[in-house]
C-alpha cells in the first residue's frame, strides 16, 4: 500500500477585503475602515497517495488556486493542517515564483535554491531547462519582458526538470503555442508513467484530465462537492454545467 504524499485535513482559508469606501473617507477615517472576510476554502479534507495524479475542477472562484497555494506553503490556512510528509513541492502557476527584474537565467537559479538545490546541482540541470523551454534567445532578458506563453514555458521547464516529489499545476498546461503544449503534455505523461511524482492539476480542459488523472476532486463554493474516478466525476460535472 502506497504512503500518503499529501494530507489535507479540515483546511479553511479566508481573505480579508476592504469594504468599498471613498478616498476621502479612507484618508480621514482610516481607523474606522472595516474589513470584510471572505471564506474561500471551507473545511477541505483529502489525501493523495505517492505517485497519484489528481485533477481539481470547479467553476472560477471556487477556491482551486487557493488550495494549491495553501498546499505549496504560499498561503497559511486559518484552520486545519496540511502535511506533505517531508516531500519537496513546487507550484507551477503563472505569476507565481518569478522575480520580475531578474533574467530568466537568474530565475532558474532562484527557483532551484528555493527548492533546496545546491549550486552544483543547478549547474548540471540548467542547460536542460533552457533547451526544454525553447527560450535560448531570451533567457538573459528580464522576466518582466516575457509574454504569458514565455513565462509558461520557463515555469513548466523549471518544474519538470528539477523534479520535486510533488508538482502542483495551475492551468499552465493550457497556455502557450500548440507545439509546446503538446510537449508539456507528453512530459506530464512521462512523469505519470514514471509514477515517481505526485501531481495535482487544476484545469478547465476536461479532456486533458480524462487522459492523465487517476482521480478528480470537484470543488464547489469552497467545499469538496465530490471525489472519485475521473470519468465518473467529469461526466457529472459536465451534466451540472
Amino acid at each position: 500500500m502506497k504512503n500518503s504524499a499529501i494530507e489535507v485535513k479540515n483546511v479553511s482559508v479566508s481573505y480579508k477585503l476592504l469594504k468599498k469606501i471613498s478616498l476621502k473617507s479612507l484618508l480621514f477615517n482610516l481607523k474606522k475602515v472595516k474589513r470584510e472576510e471572505k471564506q474561500v476554502l471551507k473545511n477541505i479534507s483529502f489525501n493523495v497517495k505517492d505517485g497519484e495524479i489528481v485533477g481539481i475542477i470547479g467553476r472560477n472562484g471556487c477556491g482551486k488556486s487557493t488550495l494549491l497555494k495553501a498546499i505549496s506553503g504560499i498561503l497559511s490556512p486559518d484552520k486545519g493542517n496540511i502535511n506533505l510528509n517531508h516531500r519537496s513541492v513546487s507550484l507551477l502557476a503563472l505569476g507565481v515564483g518569478f522575480n520580475e527584474e531578474l533574467s530568466g537565467y537568474d530565475n532558474i537559479f532562484l527557483s532551484g535554491m528555493l527548492l533546496g538545490l545546491k549550486k552544483e546541482q543547478l549547474q548540471e540541470k540548467i542547460q536542460e531547462i533552457i533547451d526544454f523551454s525553447e527560450l535560448k534567445d531570451d533567457i538573459e532578458k528580464p522576466v518582466k519582458s516575457y509574454s504569458s506563453g514565455m513565462r509558461s514555458k520557463l515555469a513548466f521547464s523549471i518544474t519538470a526538470i528539477l523534479e520535486t516529489d510533488i508538482i502542483l499545476i495551475d492551468e499552465v498546461l493550457s497556455v502557450g503555442d500548440i507545439k509546446f503544449k503538446e510537449k508539456t503534455y507528453n512530459k506530464m505523461k512521462q512523469l505519470i508513467l514514471d509514477k515517481s511524482k505526485t501531481v495535482l492539476i487544476v484545469s478547465h480542459n476536461l479532456d486533458d484530465l480524462v487522459d492523465i488523472c487517476d482521480r478528480i476532486i470537484w470543488i464547489e463554493k469552497g467545499m469538496i462537492k465530490k471525489m472519485g474516478k475521473t470519468k465518473e466525476i467529469i461526466k457529472q460535472y459536465k451534466n451540472m454545467s
